[in-house]
């Protein structure tokens, strides 16, 4: 019976404490548009990273230094509509941001220490998320 009890505890372990220990960060809100935004350490990547497929827009933030690519947070990220209004305004919290966008036509205004970026995307639908990586020289 003990070692039924041990098999029991280590498959427990085994399979279901790497759940426990990624946890993502919490869902924030930027005029109405829900987002998440973190990446910093692997399990949260990893995390974030399985949300993703629920998600309309995964960003991915980096910028090149001496050759190699590194992670980044602190950057500013806005999406504007076709009317050119800003709908979603927020700092990113890590390399990644996922955004909560309708189907419809966007650009991305991205800010990291003072160099901006512009991107245009379309959401299609739900369920075929897109993936733009942002990348700082």
């Amino acid at each position: 019976m003990k070692t039924l009890l041990k098999h029991i505890f280590l498959l427990y372990l085994l399979v279901l404490s790497p759940f426990a220990f990624a946890q993502i960060p919490d869902t924030q809100h930027s005029q109405g548009i829900s987002y998440i935004s973190g990446g910093v350490g692997e399990e949260e990547t990893l995390a974030i990273l399985a949300e993703a497929k629920q998600w309309p827009l995964l960003l991915e933030l980096s910028q090149i230094e001496n050759g190699r690519g590194i992670w980044i947070f602190g950057a500013t990220i806005k999406v504007i509509n076709t009317k050119q209004q800003t709908i979603f305004d927020a700092q990113a919290d890590g390399p990644y941001m996922l955004i909560n966008l309708d189907s419809g036509e966007y650009s991305i205004e991205a800010s990291y220490q003072g160099i901006q970026q512009k991107r245009s995307i379309s959401i299609k639908k739900a369920g075929s998320p897109q993936k733009i990586s942002l990348f700082w020289k």
